[in-house]
């Protein structure tokens, strides 16, 4: 069941109630959420075909790379449907789109579909169905019913990290305690902030009081907020307050906030220098810690969205022929001098052309009569067994002139 986990959120030992939302509204989360659902929207994604060279190139013509590179669907661009399922994966565990097909069975549209409304179970045979709970935001490809069951064959699924293999659990609900703690010390500082920068305390008064509303409102009115701090109090009839909460020092409150940014970056393995957080950064550890992210954090990713719509939007004659790749290239660039310096060696040792240089550095192809698509090695290297040869040469044509 697609909202089974559903049971994971809900209370914390914070005492915080902790969900989607909730979770959202912490800076720390909306930004790892931001952080890897604009880089996987942000990423070339191309529909490749193997040639009969066995090389690949890439398959303008398929019907699928302009909806996946171009325009899913009439009413968003790649970018936003790209971005909107990958905030799905990271904050409910699971992305679902609905597949559009035409008569020829042409994959020709892509809807996101919200996974807190839809149900994965079998039927009493054992197979798969999917069970969406439509609402009026939702496409009227799904029809007017309010309960929609979609075959698997219309439904493009990425699951995230789960247990059976068919239904991912939700970072947010499994790591609900570091969120919610997270949550609480947020809201622990804004209220001693709203406060005054005061700790609460008490009123004591040596008697009776007979209207203590009224001298708690009175108090409050007066002294409470920030706009009323550093008001001088005027006590009456032996009154004296005393402070009764805890120093934010005391409470660890900074250190605290700190801990909690570097736990929620390590539920979704973002680096903390992402987060802005550069306590245990430098110029020399950011570029590796950058490119671990590419490949420690991003690249599961990429995997589970190319294995999932290869498997969900190709025909089975299609699929020993066609395949879908994200290119993580351009994360891995270096400075200016560094690709050059590689490109130089890539060229001299004849594995890229020209061409092929110019298509990573986005500019035009030179045309293959001028040379763009020639492959060139160093003439005066050799295999070697056959080193020696050429000296042996020149002593022999010595002696024969001699």
């Amino acid at each position: 069941n697609g909202s089974r986990y559903s049971f994971f959120f809900g209370g914390t030992s914070s005492g915080k109630p902790v969900n989607e939302t909730t979770a959202m509204q912490m800076t720390a989360v909306y930004s790892c959420v931001r952080i890897l659902s604009e880089t996987v929207a942000g990423l070339p994604l191309n529909v490749y075909r193997y040639n009969d060279s066995g090389g690949k190139e890439k398959a303008f013509k398929h019907p699928l790379y302009r909806l996946l590179h171009d325009e899913p669907n009439p009413e968003m661009t790649s970018f936003a449907f790209r971005e909107t399922l990958m905030s799905h994966l990271l904050l409910w565990g699971n992305a679902y789109a609905q597949i559009i097909r035409n008569a020829r069975g042409e994959v020709v549209a892509l809807y996101p579909l919200m996974p807190n409304k839809m149900t994965v179970d079998r039927d009493q045979n054992g197979r798969l169905f999917y069970l969406y709970q439509r609402g009026s935001e939702d496409p009227n490809t799904l029809g007017s019913d309010s309960r929609v069951y979609l075959s698997p064959t219309d439904v493009l699924h990425i699951p995230g990290l789960g247990f059976d293999g068919l239904i991912g659990y939700s970072p947010i609900a499994m790591a609900k305690n570091a969120i919610g703690l997270a949550i609480a010390t947020e809201e622990y500082g804004a209220k001693f902030f709203a406060n005054g920068a005061a700790p609460a305390g008490v009123l004591e008064h040596p008697g009776t009081i007979k209207d203590p509303i009224r001298v708690k409102e009175s108090w409050n009115a007066a002294y409470q907020g920030s706009a009323n701090a550093h008001k001088i109090a005027v006590l009456e009839e032996g009154m004296k307050y005393t402070a009764i909460g805890i120093a934010p020092e005391q409470a660890q409150f900074l250190e605290t906030r700190k801990f909690q940014i570097n736990e929620i970056a390590r539920i979704f393995r973002v680096p903390p220098h992402m987060l802005a957080d550069l306590e245990k950064s430098s110029f020399s550890n950011i570029e590796q810690q950058s490119l671990e992210y590419v490949k420690y954090t991003l690249d599961p990713w990429v995997v589970r969205w190319e294995q999932s719509m290869c498997r969900a939007l190709f025909s089975e004659s299609e699929k020993p022929t066609y395949f879908i790749r994200f290119n993580v290239d351009g994360l891995l660039r270096g400075d200016y001098a560094s690709r050059m310096s590689g490109y130089a060696t890539a060229r001299q040792n004849g594995w890229m052309s020209t061409n092929d240089i110019r298509e990573l550095e986005n500019l035009d192809r030179i045309a293959p009569e001028l040379g763009g698509d020639l492959y060139l090695i160093n003439g005066a290297m050799t295999k070697l067994s056959d080193a020696g040869l050429f000296a042996n040469r020149i002593t022999t044509s010595k002696e024969d002139s001699a």
